[in-house]
This record gives structure tokens, C-alpha cells and sequence, in this order.
């Protein structure tokens, strides 16, 4: 209905007739016979393909596979190492439209993927590093973050160990999962950034926010795999990337650790994640948009529509308000309010700087939990 939740964004670079063609070209990284959620467009040269031959052992065989994790400084570095560790920890998912990638998340089966990896499936298959296949059943999904729990039908698996700390800018980065059906792939480069937003792409999806960005190549089929550091730790779960039609070299983003664990947990204790919700529909002001409020503004979030019944409706903003800050942060395009919703929690009071019309307004609303619809 309205999106709106979560996150933090880079400053802005591009005109906003770039950013809009930048965000109609993201490409999430499942590799999809359909079309994968907005704003990526259909991915019809990536279809799901067996590449490898579905092993027989028992369902219930632990991964005959190096720990997930190195051993310490002996491992930093060495990047075939890293991989041979890390790989029986990262799986592909293989679904009715197509395929993605997968990481384990505890010894008991469960798996940590994309939403947008299994979305429309209530069972998909798991395939393994060592070629067993299994069936997996998904057991909870948050499409804000993008972010699903899958059971596979295996004990013992290798969990490897999460960073829910943020990685540092010019750290070195592995990419593991299935780009394009390649099984079992790495690819290596540097974190790029922190706290990346994707231009534009708040009118169609609220989880391209507050994200990790990478040079190490990420393609579709990557989604939902593992980005890892010098030291075999998750950093991240592979997301998107933008595409080189779009003029990028080498830009790939992937989901914190920190808050795919976050999630991860809230799934598994009730099969939900909590999300603070302000009830509007951001969109971005333009210098047509002014013109036709009769506002002089140059920065600003503008309303388009609000739940009359929700948080922002009940506080008194309307459509065509333009949102020019919360709680002192500049708000310069809709993906910053995602971000800074990102962070906020049901109950909290966040103020609003207003421009309606000729009138500066000062505008508080409590936010609530997110309705599940």
C-alpha cells in the first residue's frame, strides 16, 4: 500500500531523469524465469538448469565439508581457503520460475535466503557443495527486507559465523553462490560502501535501503548468497546489482549481516519481523512538482498519498505535504525516509519540517507496527 520503512542512503550524484533510469535497471540477483520483484525487469536469459548430479546419501548425513569458519589469522587472505571453508555453507535454491542462492543459518537445516528468491514457492529445492539435493520447505518471509527462511531436509550442516558488525570500506570481499546456475561460484573485490541506497527505487520496493556495497561481481543467481570478509565471517547477503547497460562497473549490494540476523531471529520466534510504519507514499520532488504545489522547495520528500487511518493521516499530513526533514535529517529524497524508518521502532514519536504551501509546519506522529497487508 504505502511504502514505507527503514534504512540510510548515500548522497545523490545523478539527475533525477539518471536516478530514474538507474532504478528501473536494478536487476535483483535471483535468477528468475518471471519477473523478479520491482523494480527489476524480467530476467528471461536466466533460467534454473541442473548443473550438477543429485547425490543419494541420506537426507540426515551431516556435509562432509572444512569448518565454515578459517582458523584465525591462518586463514585471512587466503582466498581458495576461505572458499573451500565457506562453500558447504552456501546452497542454491532451486524454484518452480528459477533459481538463487542460499546460506546455512543453524546445523538444523535452516536455510537464510531472499524473498524474492522463493516468493510465490511453499517448497523449493536445496542443493549442497558436495551435489546432495534435498527439499526445502519455507517457513517465513519479510518481504521489507527482502530477507526468507527455508528448512531443508539436512542435519549438520556447517553454520558459519555472522559479523554483525559493519565491515570497513576497502576490506576485502568474497561473493559465493549460483550466478546464472553456476554452482558454487566465487567471485572477489573490496566493500565499496555503506549504507547504500538505490536511487528511485522507493515507488516500487522498500528493501533496496541501507545496504553494503561491493565491486566483487554479483549476477543474477547470486541472490541470497554469502558476501564474506578476509576472515570467513557473513558480512552480508548478496541483493542486487546494477547492470552494465546502466553505465556501472563492478556495483553490487548486499544486506548487513547485522540485519539479516536481526531478522532472521524475529522470523523464527513469531514468523514476523517488525517494521515501523508511518502510513504515506513518498515520492521525489522534482522542480515540476514544486511548481505545481506553489511551494518554494528545492529539497523534500512529497507526499503522494496517505492511510487516513494510519500514523501520518492521524497526525494531519496530506498529500502534496512535502516532507523536508525528520527528527533533523534532511530528507532529500524518499529513499532517506525509508532509511531513517529503517531505524526507528514501532511506539517511537518522530517530527516532521513541513512545507505546505506557504506554511512551515512542525508535525509529530507515532509511529506504529506495520500492518501486515
Amino acid at each position: 500500500m504505502s511504502p514505507d520503512t527503514r534504512p540510510t542512503r548515500p548522497g545523490r550524484c545523478r539527475t533525477a531523469a539518471a536516478a530514474a533510469a538507474v532504478s528501473a535497471a536494478v536487476v535483483l540477483s535471483a535468477c528468475t524465469g518471471g519477473s523478479p520483484p520491482p523494480p527489476a525487469p524480467s530476467e528471461t536469459a536466466a533460467t534454473a538448469t541442473n548443473t550438477g548430479t543429485t547425490a543419494s546419501p541420506s537426507a540426515s548425513a551431516p556435509a562432509t565439508a572444512a569448518p565454515a569458519t578459517g582458523s584465525g589469522a591462518d586463514a585471512a587472505g587466503n582466498i581458495p581457503q576461505l572458499v573451500e571453508n565457506l562453500s558447504p555453507s552456501v546452497v542454491t535454491i532451486f524454484t518452480d520460475g528459477g533459481l538463487g542462492s542460499g546460506v546455512v543459518y543453524s546445523e538444523d537445516g535452516l536455510i537464510l535466503t531472499n524473498e524474492h528468491v522463493i516468493r510465490g514457492n511453499t517448497t523449493v529445492e536445496v542443493a549442497f557443495a558436495d551435489g546432495q539435493r534435498v527439499e526445502g520447505t519455507v517457513r517465513a518471509t519479510d518481504a521489507v527486507t527482502d530477507l526468507a527462511l527455508v528448512q531443508a531436509n539436512r542435519t549438520g550442516l556447517p553454520k558459519p559465523t555472522y559479523q554483525t558488525n559493519l565491515p570497513k570500506v576497502g576490506e576485502g570481499a568474497l561473493v559465493l553462490g549460483s550466478p546464472l546456475g553456476f554452482e558454487n561460484t566465487a567471485t572477489a573485490g573490496i566493500i565499496s560502501g555503506l549504507h547504500r541506497s538505490i536511487p528511485g527505487s522507493a515507488s516500487n520496493s522498500l528493501s533496496l535501503v541501507d545496504l553494503i556495497q561491493t565491486d566483487a561481481p554479483i549476477s543474477p543467481g547470486n541472490s541470497g548468497g554469502a558476501v564474506i570478509n578476509m576472515r570467513g565471517e557473513i558480512i552480508g547477503i548478496s541483493e542486487a546489482y546494477l547492470p552494465p547497460s546502466t553505465g556501472a562497473v563492478a556495483l553490487g549490494f548486499a544486506i548487513p549481516a547485522a540485519t539479516a540476523v536481526e531478522v532472521a531471529e524475529e522470523l523464527l520466534a513469531d514468523g514476523t519481523a517488525e517494521h515501523a510504519y508511518v502510513g504515506l507514499t513518498p515520492g521525489e520532488l522534482t522542480r515540476q512538482i514544486a511548481e505545481q504545489l506553489g511551494i518554494d522547495a528545492s529539497t523534500g520528500v512529497v507526499v503522494l498519498n496517505v492511510d487516513e487511518d494510519g500514523p501520518a493521516g492521524r497526525a494531519g499530513i496530506r498529500p502534496g505535504d512535502v516532507l523536508e526533514s525528520m527528527e533533523g535529517v534532511e530528507l532529500d529524497a524518499p529513499e532517506r525516509l525509508l532509511a531513517e524508518l529503517r531505524n526507528r521502532n514501532p511506539g517511537d514519536s518522530v517530527g516532521f519540517k513541513v512545507k505546505r504551501g506557504d506554511e512551515n509546519l512542525d508535525i509529530k506522529a507515532e509511529l506504529t507496527e506495520r500492518p501486515a497487508s
